[in-house]
């Protein structure tokens, strides 16, 4: 695994009717079978560079096909493709995660 990108998708449409544009987005990011994290302001994806760059691209069509007349996206990428890669969601995030029973 060599990167990880943050993705927020933003349609240009009133609050109550983006939510089902961005669910469809992130419903298309979760198929997809990488390590994905859904937060509040945006989606983390971890994998290969490539098929990162294929899921930010195919987002944007999602999005239009569940009804935005447009759309503003912003993506943050972390690539690394030496042989130590990228840290990985879980380390980044997993010390701040409550497991079962704390």
């Amino acid at each position: 695994m060599n990167a990880s990108v943050a993705i927020q998708v933003l349609p240009t449409l009133p609050d109550k009717e983006l939510v089902p544009v961005v669910d469809k987005v992130i419903e298309y990011i979760q198929s997809q079978g990488l390590k994905t994290v859904v937060s509040p302001f945006e989606t983390t994806i971890e994998g290969d560079y490539d098929k990162l760059m294929e899921i930010v691209k195919q987002c944007q069509y999602v999005a239009c096909e569940a009804g935005a007349p447009g759309l503003m996206t912003y993506v943050k990428i972390n690539f690394n493709p030496g042989p130590d890669g990228i840290l990985t969601i879980s380390d980044k995030i997993d010390k701040y995660t409550k497991k079962d029973g704390e």
